[in-house]
């Protein structure tokens, strides 16, 4: 991908910031083109992606096939395993259910929510944050950011899954979503929790999902074994479209999920001490040309792997799924650095210069 990055970097050192002001047509054609160079280059088989702005869906893109065997196009709708995507919305559940509704502060300690947490001087925002216990690291593991769904299903009353279907995807009509690939095999207390109704369509959403390629020796492509099914917690484990994340970056936007204090609250930044912290809470914060960046990725090794980047101060948002892992493994986007991707550079380039 070397010499393609080459070529950007080049064609976008003589257009720069004059793109938008020569029309948004221009960004997103050049933007699209390219786009689709590095996919192929990054051999990714099927990618989809959407640019909203302000809450609204301005261009929308999709890029190979979701099945290549079937000869199945990609599309805005394709269902894809958000993988580590899913963390946006437990915290956002996290912060909705607890602080907004004044019963939590994420300065408690996770044991005031889960009595049986093995340490009792992390909190709230160590996990929602990815910090150290006491916060005076930063500590990447989705797994100690999982164990916020105890939280949310005491604040709320109900279990975790029944919180996310009936406050994120059935309020948001998210209906190309589903809330874990346990679905397709329901136990009776998921029966019970969903109703076979919701059952049924996410299985339908669920046969839709774009199969899972990995690169094999040579570069060979290769379809992936299923993975095992993940069931879903605040950390993972949900399936959902480009067009359906849209659906909850517009909300969030909003004052329909979380408070603007809260909001503004949960892409703020974090520090140890006086050390600044790569993350904010359920999402990386960071500063690209003196603009504020907030963003966040997910990633299933030889599998899908998906990104959000969002410019608040413009409204701005950036939302793709892949399914290989050719979006986000190369990079090591779990160090904290979004420009360290060719796919986010080129993005930020083009609409945030």
């Amino acid at each position: 991908m070397r010499r393609f990055a080459l070529a950007v970097a080049v064609g976008l050192a003589v257009s720069g910031s004059s793109l938008e002001a020569q029309g948004p047509g221009l960004a997103f054609s050049l933007f699209e083109r390219y786009l689709d160079v590095f996919r192929i280059e990054a051999g990714i088989p099927g990618l989809s992606a959407t640019i909203s702005r302000q809450g609204v869906i301005v261009w929308e893109g999709s890029f190979g096939r979701r099945d290549v065997e079937g000869n199945l196009p990609a599309s805005p709708d394709t269902p894809y395993q958000i993988s580590g995507l899913s963390q946006t919305i437990g915290a956002t559940l996290l912060l909705k259910e607890c602080v907004d509704q004044g019963s939590a502060e994420v300065t408690d300690p996770v044991r005031r929510w889960s009595p049986l947490y093995p340490d009792a001087v992390t909190t709230l925002r160590d996990l929602l944050s990815h910090t150290a216990p006491g916060g005076l690291s930063y500590q990447y593991n989705p797994g100690r950011f999982a164990a916020l769904s105890g939280p949310v299903e005491v604040c709320a009353g109900t279990p975790y899954r029944e919180v996310l279907v009936r406050e994120v995807l059935d309020r948001l009509a998210m209906l190309d979503s589903a809330p874990d690939r346990l679905s397709g095999n329901a136990s009776p207390e998921i029966v019970t929790q969903l109703g076979l109704q919701r059952i049924a369509r996410y299985n339908a959403v669920l046969a839709r999902m774009a199969v899972p390629y990995r690169l094999g020796p040579g570069g060979r492509l290769q379809r992936s074994l299923d993975p095992i099914p993940v069931p879903v917690t605040a950390a993972d484990g949900i399936v959902s479209s480009v067009r359906d994340l849209a659906r909850f970056d517009a909300a969030l936007n909003g004052t329909l999920l979380l408070s603007p204090t809260t909001r503004t609250l949960a892409w703020s930044q974090v520090f140890a001490g006086p050390l600044p912290l790569p993350s904010a809470l359920g999402w990386y914060a960071q500063n690209y040309e003196d603009e504020p960046i907030v963003w966040q990725f997910g990633l299933i090794r030889g599998g899908h792997s998906g990104m959000i980047i969002k410019a608040p101060n413009r409204g701005l948002t950036l939302i793709m799924l892949a399914n290989t892992d050719g979006l986000v493994a190369p990079f090591r986007l779990e160090r904290g650095d979004v420009t360290a991707s060719l796919f986010a550079r080129l993005f930020l380039r083009i609409f945030v210069p």
